[in-house]
């Protein structure tokens, strides 16, 4: 088990745990039967639980503004009307109206001061206008997909809550430390393999909306688990970018690299080459599939793929070239000469796949392992027509996988807690493992012993 794994139970059982300690005392003070008493008697009045006029806030309010009064008493020394008080140089001076947001609404308080002004509360600290889990209620909703409108609407209509667009989005932004520090945070000094794969993303520049690439890496350590490296948004084509990439990678820790799967990224290879000189940048198969059907009629793409199909699956790289040579000697050959060319362009990239054996091919033959984090993070940007920065895609991207590894956490303890392993869990990006790893982790320390062992 990992660190992070680790942090991440320790963090579950202390949550746990609180849980446990507040049902306890909830049932302590409020049994069942009052709960369904007040629950009647709510309904029967017309009153709302949560919103303007609910039960709940003028709860939370009553206990809040008890607690800041025993929060002032002990502050002062003595209670309220308490004859010790005279002479003590500070006493209470009324209160102060504050209104804050919360899970349940927006809730009027009246928040009691001190005559030297030395008084503040840790329940309702100073300058607070939000309480209780809203922030995170926000950012939750923020990574789930949607807009600051929408959160903004939905605030207002569920809760009551009045937020301003500035308000929601510098709750947003806040996470932005966070973001900076996951960027740059230290990584292993070796991975096997690294796939890349982008997102297609609209991002304002000055007075136009331009598409931009929204890369995003991953990487399978010795273990076979896969962890995020990094996002990075690509403003310019060509081999500076990617150069950039590669030199914060290695600045972060990563050493050596064995196979870098991707699309046939302009630049990517005399990127990783300069950086890892002994790494191999291997043409994901499927990418290059979809590629060449661009150019084939729906009629014909059965067939057009029934030919493809000895090429990529030839036992090495000469009855690989002998089954291109064949699709391009056909009528569908001759017939679509773009689909030919696409195989042809790619031929250096693509034959260090037909090197290794099946265990390994699996784990390279497309970047799938990375595109099913993309769906997930594809519904997720599809809400929105463009962002107005490279930071905002950033942002909102690591906000959403952050969100997918909670819920692997969450159902990796609930697996544990049934007695099962890392296998019965939906296959997450993050933290999940490689299908059929341990078969190619022994291809790869036959291929490359010196450098696989070294790490093992």
């Amino acid at each position: 088990m990992t660190h992070d794994e680790m942090r991440a139970e320790d963090l579950d059982q202390v949550e746990v745990e609180h849980r446990a300690a507040a049902a306890r005392l909830r049932e302590e003070f409020f049994d069942d039967e009052l709960v369904d008493k007040l629950l009647a008697a709510t309904g029967e009045r017309g009153v709302s639980l949560t919103g303007a006029g609910g039960f709940l806030p003028e709860m939370i309010k009553t206990v809040l503004e008890r607690g800041m009064g025993a929060e002032l008493t002990d502050h002062l020394g003595y209670a309220k009307g308490d004859a010790a008080g005279r002479g003590s140089g500070n006493s209470r001076n009324g209160t102060t109206p504050k209104t804050v947001g919360t899970e349940v609404g927006d809730i009027a308080l009246d928040q009691p001061r001190d005559r030297n002004s030395t008084f503040s509360s840790a329940l309702v600290p100073k300058g607070a206008r939000r309480l209780g889990g809203l922030e995170d209620m926000i950012i939750s909703l923020y990574a789930g997909g949607m807009t600051v409108r929408d959160i903004q609407h939905h605030l207002g209509a569920t809760l009551g809550t009045e937020l301003s667009h500035e308000t929601i989005s510098n709750v947003t932004d806040a996470v932005l430390e966070e973001v900076k520090a996951w960027q740059s945070r230290p990584l292993e000094a070796f991975y096997p393999v690294i796939y890349l794969d982008a997102l297609v993303v609209k991002v304002r520049d000055g007075s136009h909306v331009t598409n931009r690439s929204a890369h995003v890496a991953v990487g399978v350590d010795m273990d076979g688990v896969k962890h995020v490296l990094g996002i990075w948004v690509q403003a310019t084509e060509g081999a500076k970018f990617w150069a950039g990439v590669c030199a914060q990678l290695a600045n972060r820790g990563v050493k050596d690299v064995l196979i870098v799967c991707c699309d046939g990224l302009t630049g990517l290879a005399e990127a990783i080459e300069a950086t890892w000189p002994h790494a191999m940048v291997q043409t994901c198969v499927v990418h290059l599939i979809r590629a060449s059907m661009r150019f084939v009629s729906y009629a014909d793409r059965k067939a057009v793929a029934a030919m493809l199909r000895p090429i990529y699956t030839a036992a090495d790289e000469d009855a690989a070239l002998m089954a291109l040579a064949a699709f391009a000697d056909s009528n569908l050959g001759k017939k679509y000469p773009a689909a030919v060319a696409t195989w042809e362009n790619a031929w250096d990239r693509f034959i260090p796949f037909l090197a290794f054996g099946p265990a390994l091919r699996k784990v390279i033959y497309t970047t799938n392992s990375i595109e099913s984090l993309n769906y997930q993070l594809r519904k997720i940007i599809k809400n929105r027509g463009h962002f107005p920065s490279d930071e905002a895609v950033i942002k909102l991207l690591w906000l959403a996988i952050m969100n997918i590894e909670d819920k692997r956490a969450r159902e990796r303890a609930k697996q544990a807690s049934k007695g099962k392993d890392r296998k019965s869990v939906p296959r997450l990006i993050e933290g999940a493992a490689v299908t059929g790893w341990k078969a190619a982790l022994g291809e790869l320390a036959l291929v490359y012993p010196d450098r696989v062992n070294a790490y093992l």
